[in-house]
């Protein structure tokens, strides 16, 4: 069977919307849009630089959300206190509860299950977090909570093969059939195609592609494009 496996943040839904609303709530309604995603993507850079530490459990969620904000804000010339930091992080889950699926999903995801297809979730962060997501996106309308896989469940964070190995025995995969949609470059791609998987990179952030062997099957800059992949097969 084949089957379709989706990360969830920025794949699924806009992640920068809700940073973008709590950076305009908390730090300057008139932050220009432009900077407010380099900042986005920053702090980014900065929560892949100890999410290891987190799954290991040297620092806690916590540590890692404020860490990541204050580091990146600090690259723009932004002091942030710790307790400052502390309510972003506060404000910006708020925020997180409100997201929606990117529009073009809901038709995608309609022509797969009608077509047949085996659908999955695999995602980095704490279970309990990323399943508040997944549960405020309705994915359990296409997705079955046993195929829905996250890192702090397992014990292990993409890009690591133990995770994908892991998917790839509780759902009997096939590895021919199996094709991963995600928007990060070294979890996603090299994760999934470095365990045989066909690879979708959504880079819709228009990030620089890194110097490796590993290469997607197809790049996509916007889920319309996604849309189109499909519905033209």
């Amino acid at each position: 069977m084949k089957t379709i496996i989706f990360d969830v943040d920025d794949t699924l839904y806009d992640q920068l919307q809700p940073f973008q609303n709590t950076v305009k709530q908390q730090l300057d309604p008139d932050f220009p849009a432009e900077k407010i995603a380099d900042l986005y993507l920053t702090s980014r850079k900065y929560s892949d630089e100890v999410f290891e530490k987190h799954m290991s459990g040297e620092i806690t969620a916590l540590e890692l959300q404020t860490y990541r904000i204050t580091q990146a804000c600090k690259e723009f010339g932004i002091d942030m206190s710790y307790e400052e930091a502390v309510t972003f992080q506060e404000v910006y889950l708020r925020q997180q509860q409100q997201i929606t699926l990117f529009p073009e999903w809901k038709d995608l995801l309609d022509k797969f299950v009608k077509d047949g297809l085996q659908l999955a979730i695999l995602t980095n962060g704490e279970l309990k977090h990323q399943m508040m997501k997944v549960k405020q996106l309705g994915i359990s309308k296409w997705i079955a909570e046993e195929n829905i896989f996250v890192s702090g469940d397992i014990g292990h964070s993409k890009p690591n093969p133990i995770v994908f190995y892991h998917v790839e025995e509780k759902l009997h995969l096939e590895k021919d059939s199996t094709l991963y949609i995600g928007d990060s470059y070294e979890n996603d791609i090299i994760g999934a195609k470095q365990v045989g998987w066909k690879a979708i990179w959504m880079n819709h952030r228009l990030r620089e592609k890194p110097d490796t062997e590993w290469l997607p099957d197809d790049t996509i800059t916007h889920s319309s494009e996604l849309a189109a992949l499909f519905t033209s097969k």
